[in-house]
This record gives structure tokens, sequence and C-alpha cells, in this order.
């Protein structure tokens, strides 16, 4: 049985990873809690790999947040991103880890890419302002396992999701993603009965989103390849814009009133879909249908709201 280690393991794709290793079978999975393992402590993550000896390692703990967040506390979001990527890929190397694999983000591409993303568009042109420094410190933790494959020898690979959403996410009404963002709200608007719900910016930009339970699908099919790509996009190849999204959400959670715009706020990059031909040519695809994850998604809030349990 394979000793893998998933880090933030808590999390919405910590829990996810969790939940796939298990239906898989063949894993024991170890964690820790951030209680028990702070990832920034070096020398705690390097006596921790020592002392359990993985054979594997996947990488999901991050700082993560949305745009206010992004641009509010770039300097936590380069540091502890930074921490968490460098700590765990050496520490691996120097435990003897056969095996790792690093989460990164859609957000290491440029700004301007062109779409959708090819993986070797990276670094071909400048990132969006608004998340540079989350970018960037998923951008090193990709090129520390790329350069660790190549010098090492270690089977070392990473994986670029496109916006995630699912069971566990966050809600935090400044520093959550657009998906658990608008769905706290339109929530809350329909409990109060309010005429209308503004959203950021003009509603005219593009995103993908893909189920975090395909994702985890996506990283134990990559962790059972013989030579993946030292890194690869994972996302569903299908886009919407942020106001049609509003418009799904409001349709979910059964909010009936007005969707108004505020294109004072930013809208971040114009246009994020990837392309994922490279994964879906190592036999994965995605398999949950858009509506019914998000169906899904706001039954998994409401039923947290209910035990007291939501990530508010």
């Amino acid at each position: 049985m394979k000793r893998l280690f998933i880090s933030g393991h808590r999390g919405m794709v910590g829990s996810a990873l969790v939940r796939e290793a298990a239906r898989r079978g063949g894993f024991h999975v170890i964690t820790a809690s951030r209680g028990e393992l702070d990832l920034c402590d070096q020398r705690a993550v390097f006596d921790f790999l020592a002392a359990e000896k993985p054979d594997a390692v996947i990488i999901a703990a991050a700082k993560v947040g949305g745009i206010h967040a992004n641009s509010a506390y770039p300097a936590d979001f380069i540091y502890e991103n930074l921490a968490i990527a460098a700590n765990l890929v050496e520490g691996s190397r120097r435990a003897g880890v056969e095996r790792v694999l690093f989460l990164g983000s859609s957000c290491i591409y440029p700004k301007l890419a062109p779409q959708p993303m090819r993986e070797d568009c990276l670094l071909t042109s400048p990132l969006e302002p608004t998340n540079e420094a989350y970018a960037i410190a998923k951008i090193a933790g990709l090129k520390l396992c790329q350069h660790y494959r190549t010098q090492h020898g270690l089977l070392y690979h990473s994986a670029m999701p496109t916006n995630l959403y699912g069971p566990g996410d966050n809600y935090h009404p400044q520093n959550s993603h657009v998906i658990p963002a608008l769905i706290r709200r339109f929530h809350e608007a329909k409990e109060r009965g309010d005429a209308a719900v503004t959203i950021w910016g003009t509603g005219t930009p593009r995103r993908e989103f893909l189920h975090v339970d395909d994702l985890a699908a996506a990283c134990l099919h990559l962790m059972e390849l013989d030579n993946p790509p030292d890194w690869v996009n994972v996302g569903t190849g299908e886009d919407l814009t942020i106001l049609e999204l509003a418009r799904l959400v409001a349709e979910t959670t059964g909010f009936s009133g007005e969707i108004l715009t505020d294109p004072t706020k930013p809208d971040g990059t114009p246009r994020k879909l990837l392309d994922i031909s490279k994964i879906k040519a190592t036999g994965w695809q995605p398999a949950v249908p858009f509506k019914d994850g998000l169906a899904a998604a706001y039954q998994d809030f409401k039923a947290s709201l209910a035990a007291g349990g939501a990530r508010l």
C-alpha cells in the first residue's frame, strides 16, 4: 500500500484528494493539520517527512483567495506559497520521496495569453497585476519540480487547475473566490428579500470552472502515469461570462431579483480558458456537469450552514 502525504487535507482540494484516494484504494493517506505541522517552518517539514517516509506527496496546501485578498495581502501570498513549495519539494528529496505532484493555478499564465491557454505560453508576457504575487509563487513551485526532475532524476511534476468549486469551499465575504462568494451573496439576498444584487466589475470577463472532485481524479490519474508532463493544465475547456455565472447562481439559489454590475470594481484577467488537450491525451477528462456541480455546491453550503461548519 502506497504511503501518500496530502498536504492541506482540510482544504477544499485536499479533502477531495483524501476522498478520491479512499475511493480508489491502495493508499495509506498521511495528513497533518496546520496545528500539527507549520508548512512554512523548514525544519519542521524536513523532520516530518523524514519520520513519515511517504512514497508520494501531493502539495495541495496553499494560501488562496480572490481578487480582493490577492490585492490586499500580496506579501503574505508570495511568502507563504513560496515557503510551502520550497519546504515540501526539498524536504521530499531529502526524505527519499519517489513522487511529488505540485498543484498550481491557471493564474500562472500571462494576463493576455492566447486563448485557450496552452502550457507553453508560460512566462511569455506579463502576469495579471492583481494576483502577480500568488502567480509568481506558483510558477516557482512548478519550476522547482521541473528542475528537481532534471537535476536529480526525481518524478516531481505539476498540475495547473482552472478555477475550482465544490464542497468545503471558503465563503468569506472578502477573501473567497467568485463561485462561493456569489453563492453566499445570492443566498443571503434571497433570505433577506433583497430586490437586487450587485456583482464586481462589468460582468464581461470569461471564466472556466472545474469541480474539485474532477481535479482530485485528475491528480490521482497523473500520479499513475509513468512519464507525466512536467506540468499540465486541468480544466473543462469551456467557459462563461461572470454575468452568465451570476445568473446561474441566482437560479440555483432561488434568487429572483435584479443583478447589477459595478464597473468601478476590477475585472481581473479578461479571459482565462485552459487548453486541456495534453491531459485529455493521457486518458482523463472532466465528468461533473457544471449545473449539477453548482447545485451540489449550494446544497453543501446550506448543509454546512445548518451544521455550523461553513467557512464564513
